[in-house]
């Protein structure tokens, strides 16, 4: 299916929800990407610039973002977003190339992507 870039700049205040774990098979092994680094998935809520509501969604890295604490305001880097379908289900999983602590003040969106912990959510 077709990626999706998305404009963080529309998203506004992102945190890190769930520190970076290993992206897991079924099997318990950690997935890799296609050059073999190991991926990372974090749970991240995103508040919209408009209204109350806020979105929890999990994003998948090559390689462990460092630094991230439960709670703390991220910049998130070329965030993507693949919809999925597989045996009936339907889904979206996103990927981003960073996902870094938001140094200094204010609100800086960036990107995010997360996939589907222990399921293939289109990431390979």
């Amino acid at each position: 299916m077709e990626e999706k870039p998305i404009d963080v700049a529309r998203l506004g205040t992102i945190r890190c929800e769930i520190a970076p774990e290993p992206r897991t098979t079924l099997e318990g092994d950690q997935r890799r990407d296609r050059e073999g680094n190991p991926l990372w998935v974090t749970g991240l809520a995103v508040r919209r610039l408009e209204g109350r509501r806020v979105d929890t969604i999990d994003v998948t890295t090559s390689g462990q973002p460092q630094g991230l604490t439960a709670g703390s305001e991220v910049r998130v880097t070329n965030l993507w977003a693949r919809d999925w379908a597989i045996e009936g289900r339907t889904g979206t999983s996103y990927r981003a190339d960073a996902i870094q602590p938001l140094t200094g003040g204010g609100s800086a969106p960036a990107p995010a992507a997360a996939g589907s912990r222990g399921k293939s959510g289109g990431d390979s």
